[in-house]
């Protein structure tokens, strides 16, 4: 009696042939040692979504402030408040 097998072993078991369909229940896990590779996967399979005030996503950047060198409050509000309008430019920080 013979039968084919969309799931083998292959070449004395150092190949194994996954031709149906591979579940990974939850705990479990698959590891990728440092030098091995991973082929057939693209890199542009997922697109991480853009943060937004509803969902999390993509990490955001916004605009470089420097280090205040305010010698008063006044200069010191000056400074803190550019780095509100950067943040809230950047989409990190909401405008209301």
């Amino acid at each position: 009696m013979s039968y084919n097998s969309k799931n083998h072993a292959e070449q004395g078991g150092e190949k194994t042939v996954i031709g149906g369909e591979l579940e990974i229940l939850s705990g479990g896990k698959i590891k990728v040692n440092a030098g091995a590779t991973v082929e057939g996967l693209q890199r542009s399979a997922y697109v991480l979504p853009a943060a937004t005030a509803e969902a999390l996503g993509g990490v955001k950047k916004a605009a470089a402030q420097a280090d205040s060198i305010a010698e008063d409050a006044a200069g010191l509000v000056t400074d803190f408040n550019a780095l509100l309008a950067k943040l809230r430019t950047a989409g990190i920080l909401s405008a209301e």
